[in-house]
């Protein structure tokens, strides 16, 4: 960096000649000079977590903003937006350790508006950067640190694939230093654990772009979770690393670029698809599968006569199967709400009533699932299943009306109880009358006699003290 004189006082800062021009379009828009070099050879990949001290200034020499002052190092997600785009450029040109200068031109900075006060319209910035760490993107939804991407290789423009797209990935495993599978394969995304690609793995593809290569850092519960792997020799929760390549992928078809034909015949596919998953007791991918049915045929614009009704019938389908799975998994308010739907199509639905019972059941709620399955009886007065529902949702309404009147006679017991302790409590409170001081108290002879006593004097009286009687 250079200091130019101009006029008596003013002093202008410019990059020096060994300044190299890293702006995308080559214009001198961003100049980078290397102040003190980075360690190794790896920069942070597009979408990492940044840690960076830095000062800024204007070309006069006027510092507007520093993190060294507020004694905390700034950080940002790196290609996403969040800073002026000359850092999302420069910052990935830049080893940890490394300290560099940019100088930004403003259509890399804040632009012909500037940012006021402190930055004047159309002005060029100048930034002491150095990098201080970085992680890797976190992937996982509840951004727990569980799939962490590296970026090796930057993929093609910004399509990525969709649910059911066919990719065609290159991966290679490891655990710890010992690489445990090396392939290539196409599949449909999302139906990964049909051919051995964990959650975490599929997680991270759906955010690959065409061509990129990226390191994938997974947590055991996004690999192969307490059960590890004995195939691949991965034992219970253990961390995994992938290096993952996307090498071409076709999209699944949208059902907003599909005719109602085209729907038609899609959710048919998803349908028979999501029976045999089912078949073979694989829920959650024939949850996948039947979920797609009710995506293409749950909205009716565009669809008439046979077409419609064909619609409304795989829709009720997919509900109800959405349901079974649910069942199958012990989701039962998944499972209900499910039945609902298929319901408010078709009320009359054996199905919807009998699987709505079910999960009724499960939820606890006797006396909801014997209404269901009482409804199926009166359309069906011969469904042994349903018949049989309605002896055990008598059994357990009569179980939890006796778990009821057993709470309700303990809560009594219990304020009886209490009652019986306050009453106590109140009795002690009260003074005793044998103790207190009066007529046939200790001090009985010191008092002065009555009129009676002294008309009467042969009135025998109980002696306090001796149990006896005396001449008064």
């Amino acid at each position: 960096m250079d200091a130019e004189m101009t006029g008596a006082t003013e002093t202008i800062l410019s990059p020096s000649s060994t300044a190299v021009d890293i702006s995308p379009d080559k214009d001198c828009g961003i100049l980078k000079e290397i102040i003190k070099e980075g360690d190794g050879i790896e920069t942070p990949a597009h979408g990492s977590r940044v840690f960076v001290h830095y000062v800024g200034t204007l070309t006069d020499g006027t510092k507007f903003d520093s993190s060294r002052d507020r004694g905390k190092p700034f950080e940002f997600n790196l290609g996403k937006g969040s800073v002026i785009k000359s850092w999302d450029v420069g910052v990935a040109t830049m080893k940890k350790g490394e300290v560099a200068v940019f100088t930004c031109k403003s259509e890399y900075a804040y632009g012909k508006n500037g940012n006021p006060p402190t930055i004047p319209p159309d002005a060029t910035l100048i930034f002491e950067i150095e990098v201080i760490d970085w992680t890797g993107e976190d992937l996982s939804q509840k951004k727990d640190g569980g799939i962490i991407r590296y970026q090796i290789t930057k993929g093609e423009g910004s399509s990525t694939p969709n649910e059911g797209a066919i990719v065609e990935v290159t991966i290679v495993g490891k655990h710890g230093d010992r690489v445990f599978e090396e392939r290539e394969l196409s599949y449909p995304l999302g139906e990964g654990s049909e051919f051995g690609i964990c959650d975490g793995l599929e997680r991270a593809i759906e955010k690959f772009r065409k061509g990129e290569k990226s390191r994938i850092e997974l947590k055991a519960k996004y690999a192969f979770k307490e059960e590890g792997n004995s195939e691949l020799n991965i034992p219970p929760n253990a961390d995994i690393i992938y290096e993952v390549e996307l090498k071409n992928f076709e999209k699944a078809k949208e059902s907003w670029s599909l005719d109602s034909a085209e729907k038609i015949e899609q959710a048919k596919f998803f349908k028979e698809k999501g029976t045999n998953y089912f078949k073979t007791e694989k829920y959650p991918l024939a949850l996948k599968m039947y979920k797609k049915v009710v995506s293409f045929t749950e909205f009716d614009s565009g669809f008439q006569g046979d077409l419609d009704t064909e619609r409304k019938a795989l829709l009720v389908v997919g509900y109800l199967n959405l349901a079974l799975c649910h069942l199958k998994l012990q989701d039962h308010v998944e499972a209900r709400d499910q039945c609902d739907e298929a319901l408010k199509l078709e009320p009359s639905s054996e199905k919807g009533l009998f699987r709505r019972g079910q999960a009724n059941l499960g939820l606890g709620e006797p006396e909801r699932a014997k209404a269901d399955f009482e409804a199926v009886l009166k359309l069906e007065p011969n469904n042994k299943a349903a018949a049989n529902n309605v002896i055990l949702c008598n059994k357990k309404i009569k179980e939890q009306e006796g778990r009821e009147k057993k709470i309700y006679a303990n809560m009594f017991e219990k304020f009886a109880q209490r009652d019986r302790e306050k009453e106590e409590e109140w009795r002690r409170n009260q003074p005793d009358v044998m103790k207190t001081l009066g007529e046939w108290g200790q001090d009985e002879r010191e008092r002065e006699m009555t009129d009676f006593e002294r008309e009467n004097p042969n009135i025998l009286m109980l002696n306090s003290t001796s149990d006896e009687f005396k001449n008064m």
